[in-house]
């Protein structure tokens, strides 16, 4: 595939400048969307369905290519780098998980291939999936069939952080959605997850608001722009966009 390796570089800042993009022409999904998001830090993007939260993720993973501006990983263009490199150096966990009708130990070194025996340990443990994976029959060998189809939700879940553990990237992405899981289940992914993120450049399209609660910075965006950012006290302060969507979900329940 076609441009240059991602370079070597401590500083991971992921930088999106003046970016602007549409799926069909004349129909602006992003518009002159500005974000730092500083190395090692955790930013969350919130937002109404449509705000245009998956797009910018979609863009930084080079899924789709920018209409104008630039994003920079490292302070390095990832429109002249090759999509390969860029994806070594960014994972991304989703909220619909992608798994294989393979080995689970083969889903997990589906990032590495090289990974050692004690890097699978250790990622499954980090993530915690240690107990998931004791009650397969076969353990790390079982097959698992339909892509996942004979785990549940909240496993598969766990075995895709699991597999970016294994991938150990300088940038993750997180869709952080934890719908339709047990209450047992949502908490070993929600540890998970703050696990995984310490000391990572991370982005998290958050959906439950409450679990960001602790991030550097959120981001508030609507129709593809950004109108609010700040702490999760701030922006309740401010009593704006964020503030709505934030008594939206949990009216009665106190901040």
């Amino acid at each position: 595939m076609s441009g240059e390796e991602m370079t070597e570089n401590e500083d991971m800042a992921v930088e999106f400048k003046n970016i602007n993009f549409s799926y069909v022409p004349e129909h602006p999904v992003i518009r002159d969307f500005s974000l730092t998001v500083p190395s090692g830090k955790r930013v969350a993007l919130v937002g109404a369905t449509g705000s245009g939260k998956t797009t910018v993720v979609n863009l930084l993973m080079r899924f789709y290519d920018v209409d104008s501006g630039e994003i920079r990983i490292g302070g390095q263009n990832i429109a002249g780098v090759s999509r390969s490199s860029l994806r070594k150096k960014a994972a991304i966990v989703l909220q619909d998980t992608v798994l294989f009708s393979d080995t689970v130990r083969n889903n997990l070194k589906y990032s590495n291939e090289e990974a050692t025996g004690e890097q699978l340990d250790r990622a499954v443990e980090m993530s915690r999936c240690r107990e998931l994976i004791e009650m397969l029959p076969q353990g790390m060998d079982t097959i698992l069939t339909g892509a996942g189809a004979n785990i549940s939700q909240g496993q598969r879940q766990l075995l895709a952080i699991a597999r970016a553990f294994v991938a150990d990237p300088d940038v993750l992405i997180l869709d952080e959605a934890t719908s339709n899981v047990d209450t047992r289940t949502e908490k070993a992914i929600q540890a998970a997850m703050h696990l995984i993120m310490q000391d990572r450049t991370s982005i998290i399209i958050a959906h439950r608001l409450s679990t960001i609660r602790d991030v550097d910075l959120i981001v508030v965006m609507d129709q593809g722009k950004i109108i609010e950012s700040g702490s999760h006290k701030e922006l309740l302060e401010q009593r704006g966009k964020y503030y709505e969507l934030y008594m939206t979900q949990y009216a009665g329940f106190g901040t």
